[in-house]
């Protein structure tokens, strides 16, 4: 019998609201479609999902409607976030279920199975692209993890605090919320990863000590082009790209926190575990001994 495990699923950047005129159904709203029904008919059932913000393209009450709407067949929790691109009113407005904090975050604590405590932090400025994380949002986050010094913790957020490399969506690396927020986490040997969204790339680093990954969009992603731009020159460089799209799944067994990353599509399988191939899979098991 397997062990018990536990699957956080995360989708970020799903961007509801971009429509173009001639189609019959928004880019976005279908890409989301596609990555919830991977996920509610895969073989990969999670017990929650975390949706790490940019929800919304431009955080109006009908696209959180229309998000809420499509996520009612979830039979697991949902944890929505805010992004640059949402609006906390207008989630709070879809998702009951999120009670605003004290200054108005919607940051909070989720204790979810065999002992694992997620933390979702609000780094939403009101009218900036980029993050944000004030003195308020730093004593609440060190309050939280100091009542729990012991307990395994995830951390998610939507932007990332650090420089990637893409040059036209990065902060600048001495940013004050960056240095805030790392002033905070330094030492907090209980946080096992922080993951975050807004790149619209897969990305793996480390902060404050900490591995810090951050998931693809469900959105259509970021070129990926790591060299120096120009804001005064365009170059005609890749901006946006129609790469499938994608989700995480982080598996938590006790012990050990893994990530997974999945693209959405119509791929073809190439193998199934027949009797033919059973031969293979115990001989995989046997070299466990």
């Amino acid at each position: 019998m397997a062990n018990r495990t536990v699957l956080i699923a995360q989708m970020t950047d799903i961007h509801v609201g971009f429509a173009q005129d001639d189609q019959a159904e928004e880019l976005n709203l279908t890409r989301f479609r596609a990555a919830l029904r991977r996920l509610l008919d895969g073989p990969n059932r999670p017990d929650m999902l975390v949706l790490s913000g940019d929800i919304t393209d431009h955080g109006d009450a009908e696209s959180f409607t229309k998000t809420a709407a499509l996520l009612a067949d979830c039979a697991f929790p949902v944890v929505p976030m805010v992004g640059n691109h949402d609006s906390r009113a207008a989630l709070l407005g879809a998702f009951p279920q999120v009670i605003a904090a004290e200054g108005g975050f919607l940051h909070y604590v989720v204790e979810a199975p065999m002992g694992l405590r997620i933390i979702c932090l609000d780094t939403l400025e009101d009218g900036r692209h980029g993050g944000a994380f004030c003195t308020a949002r730093a004593r609440w986050l060190a309050d939280r993890l100091a009542e729990a010094p012991e307990a395994p913790t995830l951390i998610f957020m939507h932007h990332p605090p650090v420089v990637a490399g893409i040059d036209w969506m990065d902060p600048a690396p001495d940013e004050h919320w960056i240095t805030r927020l790392r002033a905070v986490l330094e030492g907090q040997r209980q946080v096992l990863a922080v993951h975050c969204g807004h790149l619209h790339r897969q990305i793996s680093t480390r902060f404050a000590g900490i591995p810090l990954g951050v998931t693809p969009s469900v959105a259509p992603l970021v070129g990926m082009d790591l060299n120096p731009i120009d804001a005064a020159l365009p170059d005609d460089r890749e901006l946006i790209i129609t790469e499938p799209p994608s989700y995480a799944l982080h598996r938590w067994d006790g012990e050990t926190l893994v990530s997974h990353y999945e693209q959405v599509g119509d791929w073809q399988v190439l193998a199934r575990f027949h009797a033919a191939l059973q031969p293979m899979i115990e001989g995989m098991f046997a070299e466990r001994e």
